[in-house]
């Protein structure tokens, strides 16, 4: 069952550009504050007017659609975005650096967010970054947290930091359509495990809300919640954009003081608090003055930009944005929730029409069930007619001698289903082995493709030689019996 959403062109445009501007917005009055543990007492802009701080926040977005513009909708996960990373992002800050070493390593996402990464995997570089995967898909929310969780992950593997991205897309997502706070809440929660320490967060600040308690109230209580995590951690910051948002009144300049006021990562806060407030109510509903006091301008600071383009403009962002909008609805993935809802998007001159959408057909936890149920030590790797999942029972870093247990689980894609062998061949270095199956036989329905099925799995045990080198790359060849291409799976083994 498909269910319509009528945008008219100009206020969809119209909630995208504020989106950006409620971005720099609070970029530009958040980051004079950033990392200040103790409760602020911030009442506006300490920039002369005409100023735009730099933000990686929306720095990183902009290599995103680049991503998008070259790759197409369909094509894009979180394999592309790594590349990316690599080429045109500069920082080496945190998590940033981490991922980046891990991917020049041959660990592959969600592995380059969760090898060597335990202080960061749960902090705040991923869900500050959510706007270009709900921008592209306005009222898409599956499709939004599919490309949040691929973005995410390199960086954040199964973090915390990748379940708050999650939660902050859906809600981004949905914004476009639902334009009440507690609405958006319940969506992005519906998104995440309840017992996450982002939902536990997001939980104790509405709890506090609805008792009655002061916004201070509701701080200390987040930071009991969030424990020994420490600052610049997803949960408690999370939680502060919250009670903003709870406490502001439905005030723009209310919401954003007091969620800079709660302190620790205050641009991210203020500038997620900016952009989701935009994309409900549009560029009327940013105070004059203070959009004035930034203008349009982006500046950058995290890009490499040598050889490639920028943006100068949140203007120019929204028509790259619009652009791409209609290629990511057709491509639409909300069909990870099954034959039962299907988000349609259609684009016009005529009036908004969202009448036959209602806050249940924006929430589920199918794909956050599905995806996290595989280990964190794990990839996907994509054939011509199947994919592959590769997981690892721990991180694949080996001494001399040692044992790795390694499952390979292959399923066909829905558009060519079909009873199937496959046979393993292993090019190895030097003195290492691989024990276990050398086929899988997958079994498919061939009359009805979209009800995919799980495939069939084999467990091998690989064990390192008497010398492995610091990076050790394994070949698996993987041949379909009546197909011309085989599918080459490196893996690389640390030691």
């Amino acid at each position: 069952m498909n269910i319509p959403i009528y945008f008219n062109k100009n206020t969809l445009r119209d909630k995208i550009h504020a989106c950006w501007i409620g971005k720099n917005i609070g970029g530009t009055m958040g980051a004079p504050y950033e990392g200040r543990r103790e409760m602020q007492d911030v009442k506006g802009f300490s920039t002369p007017e005409g100023t735009v701080l730099p933000n990686d926040d929306l720095d990183l977005q902009i290599v995103w659609l680049k991503a998008l513009e070259d790759h197409g909708p369909d094509k894009l996960n979180g394999r592309i975005l790594a590349e990316y990373w690599l080429d045109l992002i500069g920082p080496n800050w945190n998590e940033y650096g981490i991922c980046k070493a891990n991917l020049r390593n041959g660990m592959l996402p969600p592995m380059s967010g969760a090898l060597h990464n335990d202080e960061w995997m749960h902090s705040n570089g991923a869900w500050i970054r959510t706007e270009i995967w709900a921008c592209t898909n306005p009222g898409c929310v599956e499709n939004a947290v599919r490309l949040a969780y691929e973005d995410a992950s390199v960086d954040h593997g199964f973090g915390e930091g990748t379940y708050a991205a999650i939660f902050v897309a859906a809600m981004e997502s949905a914004a476009f359509v639902v334009d009440d706070i507690r609405a958006l809440l319940k969506i992005g929660l519906s998104k995440i495990p309840a017992d996450c320490l982002v939902a536990r967060c997001v939980n104790v600040a509405i709890t506090a809300y609805d008792d009655g308690k002061t916004w201070q109230e509701a701080r200390v209580a987040v930071l009991r919640e969030n424990g020994d995590l420490g600052w610049f951690q997803a949960p408690a910051n999370i939680a502060y954009a919250v009670i903003g948002l709870l406490y502001g009144g439905n005030d723009f300049k209310e919401c954003m003081i007091i969620a800079i006021n709660c302190g620790d990562d205050t641009d991210c806060t203020a500038a997620t608090v900016g952009a989701l407030l935009g994309i409900m109510h549009g560029t009327a509903f940013i105070p004059e003055d203070w959009r004035q006091h930034v203008g349009d301008k982006i500046v950058t600071v995290a890009l490499i930009t040598g050889r490639w383009y920028t943006l100068s403009s949140c203007a120019e962002l929204t028509e790259c944005v619009m652009r791409q909008i209609p290629g990511m609805t057709r491509c639409n993935m909300d069909v990870y929730a099954g034959w039962v809802k299907q988000i349609e998007v259609v684009i016009g001159d005529g009036a908004d029409d969202y009448s036959r959408v209602a806050v249940e057909d924006f929430c589920g936890d199918d794909f956050v069930k599905k995806t996290f149920a595989r280990s964190p030590y794990s990839f996907v790797a994509e054939g011509v007619f199947e994919d592959a999942v590769v997981e690892f029972d721990r991180a694949p870093i080996l001494k001399a001698g040692e044992e790795l247990k390694c499952k390979i689980t292959l399923s066909q894609k829905n558009h060519y289903s079909t009873q199937a062998v496959y046979s393993f061949k292993w090019h190895l270095p030097e003195g290492w082995s691989v024990s276990g199956p050398h086929h899988v036989f997958v079994n498919e329905c061939v009359n009805a493709p979209l009800l995919k099925v799980d495939g069939r799995s084999a467990e091998v045990t690989i064990v390192a030689g008497e010398q492995p080198e610091a990076v050790n790359r394994l070949i698996l060849e993987i041949d379909r019996q009546d197909s011309v291409t085989p599918m080459l799976i490196s893996l690389s083994v640390l030691a």
